[in-house]
């Protein structure tokens, strides 16, 4: 089985053989479980008290647990693409300008996507030889005027497609499964085999709104499984495994619906935790688990807006997806690589998202390009030998640094939930946590006396530190200068994701057959 030699800071994996064959130096094959809208508080091992999560349990007690790891903003683009460069989404352009501090994703009236001049994770991947395969949900293409009427025939703009950045196959979605869409004012969303469209949610991939049934989540894992056993003793494999069933609309196959306490939303849950087990499983069953570095985690924090029966829970922390309180950011996080990590293990290393990117680039035993800012950390001191790096975590919203993070203290910069005219429609990312000068309607600006939490003590941000203490002098003290200098040489991206004017979102289908849907 692999063993890890370490040659003058970089790592040469000896990979598995196949019965009979010679061993051969191999980088590790590496395995991203992307969850959509999942949050903090649902998995048993974070204290989620139904335990209807057997199978991420027992990975994190075979590996490591990271309670302290982020995503790069609390929306699913930005931090998909956040994830795939290892930038912030204001320096990958992954943002918008048509409001202060607004979040911003790919829906169809969007003018932008991933540019030419960013590196992806798969691409940097195939210089160490290795094949990618995404499955699920892509957003790190985005069609430009994608919700004019189209033919069911029709793609999206090539330029944004996964395989033109690194990716070797591809199944599934441009976007999350909305809908349904009347086929008139805009389509159904795609679900495509590589350049392929091979049918649409809700036609072709039935969605029953009412009972919740879906049988997407099984395909996805016949995918991944597929592509597993194809690559297992070839070269190594990238596996983007992005599925979206905690998303509302959440969906589950008949075998679920109907089995958890928590409702259809815990069904979704149950299914993804019984999907990564049987992954695992495999894994196991091939012998190359020790040559296979998983991690699983999510996109941002869970939709509180949808919640209880659509959404799930962040608890012990404020508010949820939208935010830039911890419940909004802070995401599930587990590293699972036997032979490597050492069982039973949680480290309280800050991770972020973006950090899978230069992880994953280390175990290939390749640099970040070193042209640009990389946001993310090379995280494997901590998986590997438990040592804890020294780093900031920056909670942008939009265009704007709302907090930061350094140690355990959190410093806003920005306060603000949604606006007054949303909430009184009943738009509420905090329901029931209402904290008094914290979880603001209007924008509250607090850059020369920011709002500090220490998180280790105040881990739902109810108690904001007196500006008069010692210890706010001194945590400000420590966290002006790191503030200063992320501000002085942020160089922030064209804007990706300004919503288009539908005035001039006309094309001609015969000249463009490529164009489709994202949603």
């Amino acid at each position: 089985m692999a063993t890890v030699v370490m040659v003058f800071g970089a790592s040469l994996f000896l990979g598995w053989a196949s019965p009979g064959a010679e061993a051969a130096p191999q980088t590790p094959n590496i395995v991203l479980l992307l969850m959509d809208d999942m949050g903090w508080g649902d998995l048993g091992v974070n204290g989620e008290p139904s335990r209807e999560t057997p199978n991420l349990d027992r990975m994190a007690a075979e590996g490591m647990l990271f309670p302290d790891f982020y995503t790069a903003n609390p929306l699913c683009s930005p931090s998909r693409a956040a994830l795939l460069t290892g930038r912030l989404p204001i320096r990958n352009g992954f943002y918008t300008t048509n409001g202060h501090a607004r979040n911003a994703y790919t829906p169809q009236e969007v003018v932008g996507g991933i540019q030419d001049s960013e590196f992806l994770l798969p691409e940097l991947l195939k210089k160490a030889g290795y094949v990618n395969k995404i499955v699920g949900k892509c957003i790190c293409e985005v069609p430009e005027m994608a919700w004019v009427p189209v033919s069911r025939h029709m793609g999206h703009r090539p330029q944004f497609h996964p395989l033109k950045h690194g990716f070797d196959e591809w199944f599934g979605s441009p976007n999350c499964h909305f809908g349904p869409y009347d086929n008139k004012a805009r389509p159904n969303i795609p679900v495509y085999r590589n350049w392929e469209m091979v049918g649409r949610f809700y036609e072709d991939f039935p969605i029953n709104l009412k009972t919740g049934e879906a049988n997407l989540t099984q395909i996805y894992l016949k995918e991944a499984m597929d592509f597993i056993k194809q690559q297992a003793y070839k070269q190594p494999f990238f596996l983007y495994w992005a599925v979206d069933a905690t998303h509302a609309p959440v969906y589950a196959s008949k075998a679920f619906l109907g089995t958890s306490q928590r409702g259809r939303y815990g069904d979704a849950v149950r299914e993804i935790d019984d999907s990564i087990g049987k992954i695992l499983k495999l894994l196991q069953d091939l012998g190359i688990q020790e040559n296979t570095f998983v991690f699983f985690t999510s996109d941002n924090g869970a939709a509180l807006i949808s919640a209880p029966s659509q959404g799930g829970s962040n608890a012990p922390f404020l508010c949820g997806k939208e935010t830039t309180f911890e419940g909004g950011m802070r995401e599930p996080a587990i590293a699972w690589w036997p032979g490597h990590i050492s069982a039973g293990q949680v480290s309280h290393q800050l991770g972020n998202v973006m950090d899978l990117f230069t992880t994953s680039l280390s175990l290939a035993g390749l640099q970040p390009p070193g042209d640009r800012e990389i946001d993310g950390i090379d995280l494997l001191p901590a998986i590997t030998q438990g040592k804890l790096i020294d780093r900031p975590i920056f909670y942008y919203r939009g265009n704007e640094m709302m907090a930061i993070r350094v140690g355990l203290y959190k410093a806003h910069y920005w306060t603000w939930s949604n606006s007054w005219e949303e909430f009184s429609e009943g738009v509420d990312f905090c329901p029931g946590q209402n904290v008094s000068g914290v979880t603001t309607h209007n924008q509250e600006k607090h850059t020369e006396l920011p709002l500090l939490f220490h998180l280790g003590r105040d881990p739902g941000e109810k108690y904001p530190i007196s500006v008069s203490s010692p210890e706010y002098q001194a945590a400000l003290h420590r966290i002006s200068p790191i503030v200063e200098e992320h501000e002085k040489t942020m160089i922030p991206a064209a804007p990706q994701l300004n919503v288009c004017n539908p005035a001039v979102m006309i094309i001609d289908v015969k000249t463009w057959p490529l164009l489709g849907n994202v949603g």
